[in-house]
């Protein structure tokens, strides 16, 4: 018996903003000029946050620290698509999302310093804390999204995580189970295309991460992660299929323009000719190239608001090293809900 196919897959691709700031008006999604010109200050912020944060870091003022130098637009644009009363579950570099979600900046900074009281208010913006383990925060994602939809809560959950938690056994039991379970549940990958020092290709051998979706019965797609409005586009719609209990993978097509955290040296195992090639397909550069064509931008518009942010930025600093250090005894008080037998001895010896 002659063999036949019996399934067909195929992967899209979007791109709507192309690096010399022209955007296919047929597919552009329906932004107000206010719409545009606030997602461009959110995507500055966020650069002018990453470029004090790192100064800090340098200075010994913050501890380790990892840049989003690069992927302002796929963290600006996707965040932007979602409501306030959808929930978030980042990893570590989702410096943008925090921001525009209304993260309190010296509250996000102390954490970076090695205050987890920094991470109290992530309930207040709807959002879970910084995630350092890799790819552990989505099986809560998953979790979190099962029980909203058993409370019959009208919200999506996104979860945020890098081309390395594709590797992950996690990323796909957390695949899985959102599919099975109908949840609504967005998947964003920022495929940065290195994590740490390990390639896109060391990872993988997929084409794409996008097509992993195939396996687990989900609609999956590759967006260009340095173009906002196609990161908008494409979370909008997800957005759209979440609430009917399709969820959705999102492949950001981006790259890490820094060192992996500041512990690590980029140059050991990428080239300055790869660098200077993305560095032309700056997603604020961009997005500001299109502005321009629209009369949106000015250089005065841009001088104020790099004053505007520093002075921000200034303000959340000092506020910030002014916080009380933590009590000693706060390494064991937050472990758990409540302390254990263990704990409490452990708390006694530290007295």
């Amino acid at each position: 018996m002659p063999k036949k196919i019996i399934q067909n897959f195929n992967i899209e691709f979007l791109s709507i903003l192309d690096e010399n700031g022209k955007a296919d008006s047929k597919l552009m999604p329906k932004l107000s000029n206010n719409d545009i010109k606030l997602m461009y200050e959110l995507m500055k912020k966020t650069r002018i946050f990453d470029e004090k944060a790192l100064k800090l870091q340098r200075e010994g003022r913050l501890g380790t620290y990892a840049s989003s130098l690069g992927q302002e637009a796929a963290q600006i644009g996707s965040a932007y698509a979602l409501d306030k009363e959808d929930f978030i579950f980042p990893s570590f570099r989702e410096q943008g999302v925090y921001l525009l979600r209304g993260m309190p900046i010296d509250q996000y900074l102390a954490y970076w310093r090695g205050d987890e009281r920094g991470m109290y208010s992530t309930k207040k913006v709807n959002m879970f804390t910084v995630t350092i383990p890799v790819g552990t925060h989505m099986l809560h994602a998953a979790g979190f999204g099962w029980a909203s939809k058993i409370k019959k809560e009208s919200r999506v959950v996104v979860t945020y995580f890098g081309d390395g938690a594709t590797s992950e056994g996690d990323f796909h039991e957390a695949m899985n189970f959102a599919s099975v379970f109908e949840i609504p549940l967005i998947f964003i990958c920022q495929n940065n295309q290195y994590a740490i020092s390990v390639p896109v290709s060391k990872q993988t051998k997929s084409a794409t991460i996008a097509q992993k979706a195939i396996a687990y019965g989900m609609y999956g797609i590759k967006v260009d992660g340095n173009d906002v409005f196609a990161m908008y586009k494409s979370t909008k719609e997800a957005v759209e299929r979440a609430k009917k209990g399709k969820p959705t993978l999102i492949e950001a097509f981006t790259y890490r323009r820094n060192d992996h955290t500041t512990s690590d040296d980029a140059k050991k195992y990428r080239n300055d000719k790869e660098l200077k090639q993305w560095d032309k397909k700056d997603p604020i550069e961009r997005l500001k190239k299109y502005m321009i064509t629209k009369k949106l931008w000015t250089k005065e518009y841009e001088e104020e608001l790099d004053r505007k942010f520093n002075d921000e930025m200034d303000e959340a600093i000092k506020k910030m090293e002014s916080i009380e250090d933590p009590k000693k005894e706060d390494i064991l008080n937050y472990v758990y809900a409540e302390l254990d037998e263990n704990l409490k001895e452990q708390k006694e010896e530290l007295k």
